[in-house]
Parts: C-alpha cells; structure tokens; sequence
C-alpha cells in the first residue's frame, strides 16, 4: 500500500541526550563520535527519527541550552566534521535527523549579548529585551523557573529579560534583524541536510510590547493541565501570545522550501486550544507539537481511554498527536510505575499504536531507572537554585528541580562505567545489573528492550499503525482497553489489560495475530489477557 501522507505524520522519534549517550574518548561526556558508533545499534532497535538535545558551542551552565554560536559544535562533543558525518550516516542507514534548537534565548556569553550589554547605543542593544527600572524592576513577569525575569545591568543601569534562568537572556523578535539571523540558523542546518527541529520553550517567544505587569493567580505550582498559571501569577504576557501564534506559521513556511520536507515540533504548554494556536487553523503552523498529558499518566484503562477520545476529538486529521512519556526535564516514567516492567509494556503498546507520533527518550527501552542525586549536589543550575530543599520533600510535591536524576548515562553492558565511557562518567552511572544494560537485555528474549525492538518495527512496517484513524472500542473487562485502527480495507485492533486479573476478549473473525505480549495468548478462538498483557491483531473488511 502506498503512503502518501506526510513522512513526519507517520515516524517514530527517539531522544538522544548527547552527554549521556556514548563517550569515545574517556573524557566522561558522550560525544558524536560515540553516537555514531551506536548507530547500527538505534536502526536494529528500528527508530526512524532521532532527536538531539543541543550540542552547539555552549558554556555548559543549562547543559548545552545556553548556547554561545548556533553554528559551531562544542569541542566537549566533537568537531564540525564529525558532525557532518554523523548526519550523512544516519541518512545512510534511512533514519532522519531532528536537531534542538533553542530561539527563544541566547547563553549570556553569545557575541550578540556581550555587544548588547556593552553600550545602550550598540548595534546588537535591541537584539535583546532591555528596560529600564521602575520600583526596581520594569514589572513583575516572573520566568518559568519561579524566579524575577528582569536581571539587572551594572554596566548600562538596566535590565534585560530571560524567561528562563538568568544567563539565558530572551532574544527580542520584534527586532526585523533577530528574525534574519535566526532564519540564517535554520538555513545552516537544512543545507546540512538535517530534516527538522525540536524547538524549545516556542511558547516564549514574543512578550507584550507594552509590559503590562501579569495579573495575580491564587496558585503556587504549576499542573499538567495548567501551565500558564505560577508562582502566584497568571503569565497573560509573557507566554503564548498571539504574535508567537503566528511567528509559528513564518517559521513553517520559512523551512518549506528545502527538498527533505522538514518538519517543526514545538515545546509548548497551555490547553489545547492554545496547542492548536501554534499548529495553525489550517495545519499551516507547526507540525506538530508535544502533548505532555502521557507523562502524568494515571495507570488506569480510563485515563488512556479518555485521552484517546479527547485526542480524536481536539486534534482530528490533519493534526497529529504525540505521545510522550519522558524527557531530559522529566522524571523518568519507570519510576513512575514502580520499576513494574509489566506496566511498561503495557504503556510503552499504547505509545507506539495509538494514532499520532510516539516519543522515546534514551533509555526508556531498558527501563533506565532514575537516580537518586540530591538536590544539594545536583550539577542542574535548577538544583542548585533549590539545593536545600531535600530530595524526598520536593518528590513529595511532585516538582522536578534536579534533571541530574533522568540524564544519568546510558546502561550498555556490565563493563567498568556500563560501558558508556573508559574513563569516570560526568553522573554517576549508579548501581545497576547486566539484566538492566542494553547487551543483557538483547539475550533475553521477552525484555522490555526486545519490546520495544518489537513496537518499533511493528508500527515501522505497518501502514495501518502509521496511517489510520482510530476509535475506541467497549470491552468485556473495565480494566481492558481495546481501539482499532482503519486503513481502506485493513483494521489492526489493539487489546491492552491496565489490570492484575485476568481478561478474555473474542477474537474478530479472520484476524492475524501481529503481536502479543506479557503473557497474553490465543485459545479456542478468545484472546486470553493476563493481568497486564496485550495483543495485536490485523483483519480485512469484507467488501
């Protein structure tokens, strides 16, 4: 069957953070040089599309998000050769490239900033956004960490604005000139063939011209299903403005010209009609954006039953969803679960099936377990903002202030460092068995990497999985989630047991089992479900 539809609406993204992947050189820091000598390694487990956190020229303060030359490859992961090696041997083995960049803001050590600061009357001043003070501070934004926004400048008596942390200074895009230079990053990278970008806190990019101070809000913390309102403030005007809407749709059409059809997935937060702002009215924004609903799962057939239902119903074709259970600022989802590989199964099925586009973070596939850092020796700037609030209190507040702890290197064997590197690892590697690593992994065969190994090529293969709508279906048992998948003439029904008992469903009639796992098994024409087991099957429509 021929796929027509676009490739970035059918692929599956894997996330590699660079420091943690592979190292090469016994330095500590993963590096390209590494990663590409896991690559044979990415295309068995069968990713279609990688996703790199930054690894361009940085200081290192926000771990490559505070970048100093957009163009450049910082020595710790390489050179630019190696780079453009890499690139050409990811697209040899069929794979894509998807790169982070980072527009909303510049490390405080870029060219543009030092020229920025070091006059009112410099040619970059307005390539940043500088005010002058009033009751000490132009007003009262507060960034997305909880701290002021406005950092003062000794040098030139005002402030500049950073929407993150305070060396991460906002580019300002009602500057003609900041667009031109930006876009000129972007040319860079496509001309090297790269076939798309992550972009980062997209959602900041455009801040009220006015600065009006933010209204008052009555919560502290920000939810799941509320980003916009923290820290004792509603973010009405620096977070999710109209022009950002449409800078998204520049963007899109900016990029559309370049032969791979690169494709834009934005980090943003809101509801989901401000998540369908950034795609557009006609789909002519973003492709897509990450939905972050999966992270904050509740292990429950109803909570995916109704997301499912709610993504059908907010985000119909042509937008396409995304599943994504983790990240490099998040904890990690195993953890979640309680180490219950079952569990993982069981969801990582959902990831993969569900109509839209799946998102694996390094290690998931092994189950890669969280660390236990704390806050006080945390290398996270976050961390150390928050050192002295105990590791326990803030797991208890369900808030996330060391990323150390889901960006511990790769498990790859029970060699010295888990084979990530030959010397001492930037984080600690921590405890861990053969049966946690890659290699003990691969031998056995119902893993939860061989799982994955299994979803990755299933969904890879199948045109149904990539292509077709879906709907949810009533099952016999309430802790069973089944939905199928419609293509022309072929379904594929998924069948997912959330629960400890057992479950048996009928059988469609003709139905192929594709997979199956956990313990699920066919007899006498039922699907027999385990507690926390599942099944594939594909049949044809009678015409």
């Amino acid at each position: 069957m021929e796929n027509k539809m676009e490739w970035w609406k059918q692929t599956s993204i894997y996330q590699i953070y660079p420091w943690s992947f592979q190292d090469s050189n016994g330095d500590g820091i993963g590096d390209l040089q590494g990663i590409l000598g896991r690559l044979d390694q990415i295309q068995d487990l069968g990713v279609e599309t990688i996703w790199f956190s930054p690894f361009y020229q940085s200081p290192g303060q926000d771990f490559g998000y505070d970048i100093s030359d957009y163009t450049s490859i910082d020595p710790r992961f390489g050179t630019m050769e190696t780079c453009d090696r890499l690139i050409k041997e990811i697209h040899k083995r069929k794979m894509k490239v998807v790169l982070d960049m980072v527009m909303n803001h510049t490390s405080d050590k870029h060219p543009w900033f030092l020229e920025s600061k070091s006059s009112k009357e410099s040619s970059k001043r307005d390539f940043y956004i500088w005010r002058k003070g009033k009751n000490k501070k132009p007003n009262n934004w507060i960034s997305m960490v909880g701290t002021p926004g406005w950092n003062y400048d000794k040098s030139t008596d005002e402030f500049y604005y950073s929407n993150f942390l305070s060396f991460q200074p906002d580019l300002n895009y009602r500057n003609p000139k900041v667009k031109k230079e930006m876009f000129g990053v972007l040319d860079f990278w496509l001309k090297k063939g790269v076939d798309g970008f992550r972009l980062d806190i997209f959602n900041s990019i455009y801040k009220d011209e006015s600065f009006k101070d933010n209204p008052f809000s009555f919560r502290f913390f920000p939810t799941p299903d509320n980003h916009d309102e923290a820290f004792f403030q509603k973010k009405q005007y620096n977070l999710n403005l109209p022009e950002s809407f449409q800078f998204a749709k520049e963007v899109r059409k900016h990029i559309s010209k370049y032969k791979q059809k690169p494709f834009l997935v934005g980090e943003v937060s809101g509801s989901d009609s401000v998540l369908k702002s950034f795609l557009g009215e006609k789909a002519d924004g973003l492709n897509l954006v990450f939905q972050f609903e999966l992270i904050h799962f509740e292990y429950k057939s109803k909570f995916f039953i109704d997301l499912l239902e709610k993504n059908e119903r907010e985000f119909p074709a042509p937008f396409t969803p995304t599943y994504v259970l983790g990240n490099h600022d998040q904890r990690r989802y195993i953890d979640r679960l309680g180490g219950d590989l079952r569990k993982a199964k069981v969801l990582s099925a959902f990831q993969f099936l569900a109509r839209g586009i799946p998102v694996v973070y390094y290690g998931d596939e092994i189950g890669r377990q969280e660390g236990r850092i704390s806050n006080f020796l945390g290398k996270d700037p976050i961390a150390k903002m928050n050192r002295f609030v105990p590791l326990f209190l803030s797991n208890l507040l369900g808030i996330y202030i060391n990323r150390d702890n889901c960006r511990l290197p790769m498990l790859w064997d029970d060699s010295n460092e888990a084979g990530f590197t030959t010397g001492k690892s930037w984080l600690p590697v921590g405890k861990f068995k053969i049966s946690d690593t890659v290699s003990g992994q691969k031998k056995k065969e119902n893993s939860l990497w061989n799982h994955y190994r299994s979803l990755f090529h299933l969904r890879k293969g199948n045109s149904v999985i990539k292509e077709g709508n879906l709907e949810t279906k009533s099952s016999s048992h309430s802790d069973v989630l089944c939905f199928e998948r419609k293509l022309k003439e072929k379904v594929v029904v998924v069948y997912l047991n959330f629960g400890e008992e057992n479950g048996k469903e009928p059988i469609p009639k003709g139905s192929k089992l594709l997979y199956k796992f956990g313990g699920a098994d066919v007899k006498g024409g039922d699907l027999q479900l385990v507690g926390h087991s599942g099944a594939v099957f594909e049949f044809g429509l009678r015409k």
